[in-house]
């Protein structure tokens, strides 16, 4: 049987294994989706690939699938970090959904000295990047990382991974995004942008590359999707 409905499980998948579900994943699928005993469903954990499984007991507070066939090895995304300082709550969400459909491996959200959350809500983040992996077709779901402090997270950073610096303040008749293949990041400001300070250790970072996004200041979710879209055409899976 075809299966049109893809869920994300914490479970190892194997063939002939038994998934239990949840009392939500229940809900979704005999509630929601309308599914029963028989019914097909592709599972993923990001860790096992995707898999069809049949579902073999099916009841309001939980559940069971029998896991049949692997249909997809995983598919690890590029090792692309999306730094981001959270805006508003619908937006912030926005920019987490796109990141795990675009690609990203990890999502940072980083306080920056403009950004207005003071806080953020990591688990339910968490399953905004489930929900659009689950969407999109992905075999993989990036982690969101809890809140850094910008200057904590550049006082720690790998030496081996680049930063594509997303800088408003650049022309748009800057050089193109250059560099080699391997670990990046981006990094994009807050609805104020990167303050001066910040503006210029992030110049001055040995690992960071300056780019331009163009001749037209951005909402801080467009220029992380023009971002992701920039990197993903250069040194992505994309290509």
């Amino acid at each position: 049987m075809d299966a049109k409905i893809r869920l994300y499980v914490d479970h190892p998948l194997g063939q002939e294994q038994t998934v239990p579900l949840d009392r939500a994943q229940a809900h979704y699928l005999f509630g929601v989706m309308r599914q029963a005993v028989g019914g097909a469903v592709l599972l993923f954990n990001g860790r096992d690939g995707e898999w069809h499984a049949t579902i073999t007991d099916a009841g309001k507070r939980g559940g069971a699938l029998r896991v049949d066939a692997q249909t997809r090895p995983l598919q690890m995304p590029p090792d692309l970090w999306l730094c981001f300082a959270p805006i508003k709550k619908a937006r912030t969400d926005f920019i987490v959904e796109k990141a795990a459909e675009m690609g990203a491996a990890r999502i940072v959200p980083v306080q920056t000295e403009f950004t207005n959350a003071g806080r953020i809500q990591r688990d339910r983040l968490q399953t905004h990047a489930v929900e659009a992996a689950e969407q999109c077709g992905g075999t993989y779901v990036p982690e969101v990382a809890d809140l850094y402090r910008m200057d904590r997270l550049l006082d720690q950073w790998p030496g081996d991974r680049r930063i594509m610096f997303c800088d408003e303040a650049l022309s748009d008749d800057q050089a193109p995004l250059a560099g080699d293949p391997g670990p990046w990041a981006i990094f994009i400001g807050p609805e104020g942008g990167f303050s001066d300070r910040e503006r210029t250790r992030l110049r001055e970072h040995p690992a960071a590359v300056p780019v331009s996004l163009g001749p037209r200041i951005l909402r801080a979710d467009t220029a992380a999707v023009a971002a992701l879209t920039v990197w993903q055409q250069r040194f992505g899976d994309w290509q």
